[in-house]
């Protein structure tokens, strides 16, 4: 585990912070960032200025703001279950702070008012813009909203974002290429904002109605690697058996598992993604379009350690976390998967060719085929664990 300091100022002293992330042993991919140490400075001094306030953290990365914050008992909601395990191993790491309760998502969001929002602006703008509208639904009237990034990674249309949805009281000086944005309430809400659904029709046996929330990768349009892996995935359905156990590994929508589900009503499709709003979305999609099929869905950083075996795993790897870009996710997921195939059960990939996947993947199966290819992606199909793993 590759551990590094965070240093901030409470306003009277110098404090640290011991961090790690998961799944990396990387010494260069750091737990925090220079918008997390200028966001937890911040929000203790406007802290100080409200009299018991009740405190909310949203999409805290790897829990420097939670623990940073961590005295002013805060409640914490983010989109992405890697939050839960950060705080796990973070936690220990700095037994002085008491780690906050459990942490919410958009699966079950908290309920308001806050006084004091902290806010890790996104990357996407219409996930940014629906953040905003939400938190004018839980922001106190006086509430403050201080919203941070690195400026390399907020929005492009972010200060048009804004204006449309909060009123925008001081943007601060930048420190260490990052910035904090100090906000108050606004009117614009969720109410028939269009921007909450957008999706597409699949052409196919049957017109698949694919919709997404703002956080879902590709919610617009069909993903081009995941257009190459549908037709593999359909015929692997129908030669499946009735009660076929299938997953939808970093299932997005849910459209690898809904393509399954086009084909055989008889099978058991369980959707996982590491996003809230993806598992949101993919259980509204299997809902409309095929309601009573038998379906589980999981928020977790991959597959939960409680689930069964698998006879079918689909995947279509992120190769990005954040801002940092790699195939560190696929090989966790490679290994997961590995871990939950049942015997002779098939593992179905798409991948980006330049990534080399048909390399890594040999580590974690005895059996690897390229069954299908374009100029940018690859599909492998995958199976048979190695039994020195």
């Amino acid at each position: 585990m590759t551990t590094a300091e965070l240093v901030y100022s409470d306003g009277t002293s110098t404090k640290n912070l011991t961090l790690s992330r998961p799944g990396t042993t990387a010494p260069e991919l750091r737990a925090w960032d220079a918008a997390d140490e200028l966001l937890i400075e911040e929000a203790l001094k406007a802290a100080a200025d409200v009299t018991g306030p009740r405190i909310l953290i949203v999409d805290d990365q790897f829990g420097a703001l939670s623990l940073g914050l961590s005295g002013l008992s805060p409640v914490v909601v983010a989109d992405s279950a890697t939050l839960d395990s950060a705080l796990s191993s973070n936690a220990p790491l700095n037994p002085t702070l008491v780690a906050p309760g459990p942490v919410y998502s958009w699966l079950n969001p908290p309920s308001g008012p806050f006084e004091l929002v902290v806010l890790r602006i996104p990357r996407q703008a219409d996930y940014l813009a629906w953040l905003l509208r939400w938190l004018n639904g839980v922001l106190a009237e006086s509430g403050v909203l201080l919203a941070g990034g690195m400026i390399k990674h907020v929005p492009a249309r972010s200060v048009e974002v804004f204006a449309e949805a909060v009123h925008t009281e001081q943007v601060l000086p930048a420190r260490k290429k990052a910035r904090v944005i100090r906000c108050r309430k606004g009117r614009a809400d969720l109410a028939g904002w269009p921007g909450t659904w957008k999706g597409y029709v699949v052409s196919g046996q049957r017109d698949l109605e694919v919709e997404a929330l703002p956080a879902v990768f590709a919610r617009e349009t069909l993903d081009i690697g995941t257009r190459l892996l549908m037709p593999h995935v359909a015929n692997a359905a129908a030669r499946a058996e009735p009660g076929t156990r299938i997953l939808d590994l970093a299932c997005g929508n849910g459209v690898l598992g809904l393509a399954a589900l086009a084909v055989r009503r008889d099978l058991q499709v369980c959707f996982s993604d590491v996003s809230s709003q993806a598992v949101v979305s993919a259980r509204h999609n299997v809902e409309r379009s095929f309601p009573g099929a038998l379906q589980a869905f999981i928020h977790a950083d991959g597959i939960g350690p409680g689930e069964d075996k698998f006879d079918l795993i689909l995947l279509n790897p992120p190769f990005h976390e954040g801002g940092v870009v790699g195939d560190h996710i696929a090989q966790r997921l490679f290994d997961q998967a590995a871990r939950h195939l049942a015997p002779g059960g098939v593992f179905l990939m798409v991948g980006n060719r330049h990534l080399g996947y048909h390399r890594s993947l040999r580590r974690y199966f005895s059996s690897v085929d390229q069954i299908d290819a374009s100029p940018k992606f690859v599909v492998f199909q995958a199976g048979n664990r190695r039994l020195a793993d």
